[in-house]
């Protein structure tokens, strides 16, 4: 006999058995390092952009590099974890690896910026087939129960490319040249492909009948994205918030977004079934924690650092390390939640308390001035880090719980969009805040460290400079603490849904029919 739902609906895998391998931590090492990579990339690159424009010159278009990027990377990632979910997610998930390898080798080998933005744009796509793929092959081969055993490994690899992302991307510039910051992935990605190709068990997508993908649906959606991340990306730099531009953009956004939602309904096949969202409140609610943390985990990593140099006096050439103490707390907090996740099947109170951490955290950060010590930002930082932990994995295993196991690569790919789209949103709306705090500053970063370009100032426009990037944190941080009150909200109304799968490490099996049910 199958066991109830528990408030899943009629959609939920309750009879979903996920066969977990004996040698689940090596298997899951060899996809934790393609998300590693994923990560990595984006944050050597960023470092390397001086003397990449330096080289290749293109001024004017470098914002493009990491643009063309992050849009890619965000459109596809619907659709393949779509393919996942209709074919076999292991050769899909080597598919897109294999991808951002070739595509790494041509960005290395662009001859201009023209090129390295289309080299860019194509490795993106790669990149979102790596990230989709990384977490519903978490979800496919660990029942939610088991998921917390190893959030820390998740937590580990970001903390991994968060920090190591900044310091290696510097040393690999300045010593092999701003080429090697993609061919770097090559090696590492090889011995992914062999590592995910050997280790790698994963049964494919049965189905019946004919496979149609949703062209459709991916049309509106990728237009709907591109509309967001354009309008978030240009929205206070390039246009004003109120300018034709960006409301045109935005009106296009809920225009295809409507278009999209209407054609999910109709298809045989929706790139995002709507009945992920409509089978339990639990998926919308984490997406929403999602998106916060997502607001949260780039607006601080971006906006942290400069403050700690300009106001601090910190050396950005231990950029990366500056953010030591948020991702410290965040692999503390993630075990702590993962472990008593697993012995004991409860979880509603840890997005409670991540919620109040983030707001906690994000609150403080918004009081610090240009007398503020390091020990007290390092301080707020791992509050901050503390409410990262306790919700980012947890929503992921949530929002895959609340859906079959059939969608569960929709599902991953849905949550890491949303993810995704946070940040971008939360950066073009902090980027936007920061600029208007320092626009009648008599110097502003350059290419260089923020600390260093204003060292030719004469004490009085230093102090007025270093005042102004004090209010802009004071402003962003704030903008981040109401936001975090969402994810407040949303975490309160969560419901303690049993999660599927049981406690230890022993895989669960179906009763056999002559057993009786316990």
């Amino acid at each position: 006999m199958t066991s109830p739902s528990s408030g899943l609906g009629p959609q939920a895998a309750t009879t979903d058995v996920v066969e977990v391998p004996k040698n689940v931590r090596w298997v899951l090492l060899g996809i934790m390092l393609a998300l590693l990579l994923s990560m990595l990339d984006a944050l050597i690159v960023g470092t390397a952009m001086p003397s990449v424009v330096g080289d290749l010159g293109g001024l004017n278009h470098m914002s493009w590099v990491v643009t063309g990027y992050t849009l890619a990377t965000a459109c596809s990632t619907p659709v393949w974890g779509k393919l996942g979910d209709l074919f076999n997610r292991k050769t899909v998930f080597l598919a897109a690896i294999v991808l951002f390898l070739i595509t790494s080798v041509l960005c290395g080998l662009a001859p201009s910026m023209t090129w390295l933005i289309v080299f860019r744009v194509i490795q993106g796509l790669g990149a979102g087939g790596m990230g989709a793929g990384a977490f519903a092959l978490m979800g496919a081969l660990l029942p939610p129960r088991e998921r917390g055993r190893y959030q820390g490994m998740v937590a580990a690899v970001m903390a991994i490319g968060q920090l190591g992302g900044p310091l290696l991307g510097g040393f690999v510039t300045s010593h092999l040249g701003w080429r090697w910051a993609f061919y770097i992935n090559v090696p590492i990605g090889l011995i992914c492909v062999a590592w995910c190709w050997i280790m790698l068990r994963v049964p494919a997508a049965k189905r019946h009948g004919k496979v149609t993908m949703d062209w459709c649906g991916i049309t509106f959606l990728t237009g709907a994205i591109s509309a967001v991340i354009m309008a978030a990306t240009w929205a206070g730099s390039t246009y004003a918030w109120g300018s034709w531009q960006i409301i045109t953009l935005a009106l296009l956004a809920v225009a295809l977004l409507t278009a999209f939602i209407s054609t999910e309904r109709r298809v045989a096949e929706p790139l995002m079934p709507p009945r992920i969202y409509s089978g339990h409140r639990n998926f919308p609610l984490a997406a929403v924690l999602l998106t916060v943390t997502g607001v949260a985990l780039f607006g601080s990593t971006l906006y942290l650092p400069l403050y700690q140099q300009v106001a601090q006096g910190a050396s950005a050439s231990s950029s990366g390390l500056l953010l030591l103490p948020m991702m410290i707390g965040t692999l503390i907090t993630s075990n702590i939640a993962g472990k008593v996740m697993t012995a004991t099947g409860r979880y509603r109170i840890f997005p409670i308390l991540g919620s109040v951490f983030l707001v906690a955290g994000m609150g403080l950060l918004s009081t610090m001035g240009t007398d503020t010590s390091r020990l007290a930002t390092s301080a707020y930082m791992a509050i901050v880090g503390a409410g990262t932990g306790f919700t980012l994995q947890m929503s992921n295993t949530i929002a895959q719980n609340a859906v079959e196991l059939r969608d569960i690569g929709s599902a991953s790919a849905a949550t890491n969009l949303f993810r995704n789209l946070g940040g971008s949103l939360g950066i073009a709306v902090f980027a936007s805040l920061f600029t208007g705090a320092v626009a009648g500053a008599p110097q502003q970063p350059g290419e260089g460290s923020p600390s260093g370009a204003i060292e030719h100032l004469s004490a009085a426009a230093r102090q007025t400079y270093i005042s102004d990037v004090a209010h802009a944190t004071h402003l962003i941080f704030l903008t981040g603490t109401l936001i975090a009150l969402a994810a407040l909200a949303a975490s309160v109304l969560i419901k303690e849904v049993p999660l599927r799968g049981k406690p230890g490490s022993a895989p669960a099996k179906p009763a056999e029919p002559t057993t009786a049910a316990s």
